[in-house]
């Protein structure tokens, strides 16, 4: 197993190496200088000048490049143009509220998305399974940052029962974290719970028709034990690959909900460092991002080692 998860780890490093050099090129491609921005409009031409000195802009991109990649293969991310500390340590500071944000959505994406396709499936055709698609169809039309506009107009505002935004660590005060990230938490899961639902019910209803279900029932288990340990966890492979797009996609929408509820996470981050010019840090962010969605992906692959000894056995 752990040599799975090795080859799949290796196998990753070209992505990341060519993931950086696209947004390298892209940020010195988009229109703006980062110097003037600093600088500010009562800035002289010599001092803006000065500045790009300072923050090397003024060398060939190439040069620009390689010392980029001598600091990264040392790990060094660089230092924040906006915040003049080290990409690296902001990064460190931002990454837990975006990581405890996404691990709060996906677990109610998980018990909302798993129940109600499972349920949607033993009970097909019946008015259980057609509101759940109904809800799960409504989950994935609905864009993130609509859902989250309403959810503050009705809890927040109207009914006054969650602040409007803000973010409390769990550190500080436990009640006050869940009070904070229940919103943005529930705006990036609804979205996937459909998703999730769906390919639940599809995969489950295609697996109860297998003949080895049939032989169970036949034997007299409990149909508890039938759905449990027999149809859901051949179901559980297919269902594994979509919660790894489910993780991503809550990852990448972390970037407007963050935003909107003012949540300091690596999102809101990103979108500060894009509107102000900040390569080093839009680089280091990108990058970091990157690299935890390829760790994810990695998991995944390494899970169907561990649901499937098909796979197991094939990999070695």
């Amino acid at each position: 197993m752990i040599g799975i998860f090795l080859r799949r780890l290796a196998s990753a490093v070209p992505i990341l190496l060519i993931v950086s050099l696209m947004t390298f090129s892209l940020m010195h491609f988009i229109p703006g200088d980062p110097a003037v921005a600093i600088a500010g409009l009562s800035a002289t031409p010599a001092q803006i000048a000065q500045l790009r000195h300072d923050l090397g802009l003024d060398q060939p991109f190439l040069t620009q490049l390689f010392t980029w990649y001598g600091g990264l293969f040392r790990g060094n991310l660089g230092r924040s143009i906006l915040m003049g500390q080290p990409v690296t340590d902001v990064m460190l500071f931002r990454l837990p509220v975006s990581m405890a944000l996404a691990a709060y959505a996906l677990l109610i994406t998980l018990l909302l998305g798993l129940l109600s396709g499972i349920f949607a499936a033993l009970r097909q055709n019946s008015w259980v399974d057609q509101v759940a698609m109904v809800f799960a169809m409504i989950g994935i039309s609905m864009p993130n940052f609509w859902l989250g506009l309403l959810m503050i107009l009705l809890f927040a505002v109207q009914l006054g029962w969650l602040p409007t935004g803000g973010y409390i660590a769990f550190s500080e005060s436990p009640w006050g974290w869940l009070r904070t990230s229940t919103m943005p938490a529930l705006s990036l899961a609804l979205l996937q719970v459909g998703l999730l639902a769906r390919i639940t019910r599809s995969t489950m209803l295609e697996v109860l028709r297998q003949d080895f279900i049939r032989t169970a029932r036949a034997k007299g288990l409990p149909r508890r034990l039938v759905v449990v340990k027999h149809a859901l966890a051949n179901a559980l492979i297919p269902i594994t690959t979509v919660i790894g797009i489910i993780v991503s996609l809550l990852v990448s929408g972390s970037v407007v909900t963050e935003s909107l509820f003012s949540i300091p996470g690596i999102g809101q981050l990103l979108t500060q460092a894009v509107l102000n010019r900040d390569y080093p840090l839009v680089q280091g962010g990108l990058l970091v991002v990157t690299a935890l969605l390829v760790l994810v992906n990695v998991l995944v692959d390494v899970s169907y080692a561990v649901l499937d000894p098909r796979v197991r056995h094939g990999a070695r």
